[in-house]
């Protein structure tokens, strides 16, 4: 079967960015993890971020269902983290593999940055839903990020 959307997709993917998963408590008081890319700033003051779910995606109804979440935003040495949250039905977050602050999101340890969020407002526009929320507890770290470019995961520069 031949993807119609493979030039668009090959086209997008060269723009190389951060990868970082993104979790919340789902209906039944688990956690609910996905792998994204499309993570970004929206505004300082209030402060205010987004990402995009696909309403596909096997996560869709927890994320539609959560109040918050969170984002970590991921090391260059947890590309195993992003493949086992970019999966269809992931394994669960098991208790001992994140944090959790104010919202009760599940933050991932070893991150290099994290974001606790309240969902403020979602929108739907294509085939996803961009989710935006709150920040309202955060971190961040020395390290290198891990990128993800032309399909592929890479490493970026090591920042202190």
């Amino acid at each position: 079967m031949t993807d119609p959307f493979r030039p668009l997709k090959d086209a997008f993917g060269r723009f190389a960015t951060g990868v970082c998963v993104a979790a919340c408590v789902n209906q039944r008081g688990e956690a609910t993890a996905i792998t994204i890319n499309s993570f970004t700033s929206v505004s300082l003051e209030p402060p205010l971020v987004l990402w995009c779910i696909e309403n596909r995606a096997s996560a869709f109804d927890d994320f539609s269902r959560a109040h918050s979440y969170s984002v970590s935003i991921l090391k260059q040495d947890q590309q195993h983290v992003a493949e086992r949250f970019a999966r269809h039905n992931p394994p669960p977050l098991a208790r001992n593999d994140f944090d959790v602050w104010k919202t009760g999101a599940p933050i991932i340890k070893g991150r290099l940055a994290g974001f606790d969020c309240e969902i403020v407002d979602r929108h739907q526009s294509g085939d996803h839903v961009i989710l935006v929320a709150r920040v309202v507890q955060f971190d961040s770290y020395p390290g290198a990020p891990l990128l993800y470019f032309a399909s592929g995961y890479a490493n970026g520069p090591h920042t202190d």
